[in-house]
């Protein structure tokens, strides 16, 4: 699955609505509108067959090969923000930028609750796109200039999700990823925030370290959240594309 042939016109066109050039459709067509309201938020995670994101030394970059790296990127190239939490942000310092594959970067969104993001995260550099940090009202951050704070109420520590995504709709943000941590993600997963979810399993056992997903325990499996799934092979990788519209919370 995913070649690249056509794909550098598939950003574009998801933008403007239009049917996407094959192979592309069948699996980022969904992703051109939201089923709940105006947004479309879509969730990513790279994980070993054994739902680990990172071994217990906390390496990240050797779970996913090329193809799932690639994805990852791709999904970027097609949506308008990137939200990762905090924690990450301290983690791993990433860029959140396109550079695997051909599109545009996303503007680049923090969720730092209590303003511990320091002024020289590489996802502050000022690069031309725009930079958002999340934060607690009573945060007291010193972030460099043109930095746009969201300030929002942090309660127990965090912050809703929901009350996030309202906040990125009303900078016009509609198109959104929620790349990560495992935190994050399973915040935004436990409050019905997201509208797909795509898992990206590479075929690795680590056997112990952090988990992918972290939710509130379940006494039965029949609460279990049931999406619909389809799968398509990436390399010797495998996505997992999960529709979770039918439990989307609508937001704002």
């Amino acid at each position: 699955m995913v070649p690249s042939d056509g794909w550098a016109d598939v950003p574009d066109a998801l933008r403007a609505g239009a049917i996407l050039p094959p192979p592309w459709e069948t699996l980022f067509g969904p992703l051109r509108a939201g089923q709940t309201d105006a947004l479309m938020v879509i969730g990513q995670v790279g994980q070993s067959i054994d739902g680990r994101i990172a071994t217990a030394g906390g390496r990240h970059e050797f779970i996913n090969g090329a193809a799932g790296l690639a994805h990852l990127h791709r999904l970027r190239a097609l949506v308008d923000a990137v939200v990762v939490g905090v924690g990450t942000a301290l983690a791993d310092d990433p860029l959140l930028t396109v550079r695997r594959v051909a599109g545009p970067s996303p503007a680049r969104v923090v969720i730092d609750p209590r303003g511990r993001l320091p002024a020289t995260a590489r996802l502050l550099v000022d690069d031309g796109l725009r930079r958002l940090v999340v934060t607690g009202r009573n945060a007291s951050p010193d972030w460099p200039h043109g930095v746009e704070r969201l300030a929002l109420p942090a309660d127990g520590g965090g912050i809703d999700p929901a009350a996030i995504l309202a906040a990125l709709a009303g900078q016009g943000f509609r198109r959104v990823l929620i790349e990560g941590g495992a935190d994050t993600l399973s915040r935004f997963l436990a409050a019905r925030c997201l509208d797909r979810l795509h898992i990206v399993v590479a075929p690795l056992i680590l056997g112990s370290g952090q988990a992918s997903c972290m939710l509130a325990p379940l006494a039965h499996a029949d609460h279990a959240i049931r999406p619909r799934v389809q799968s398509y092979p990436l390399g010797d990788e495998v996505l997992f594309d999960c529709d979770l519209s039918a439990q989307r919370r609508p937001v704002g």
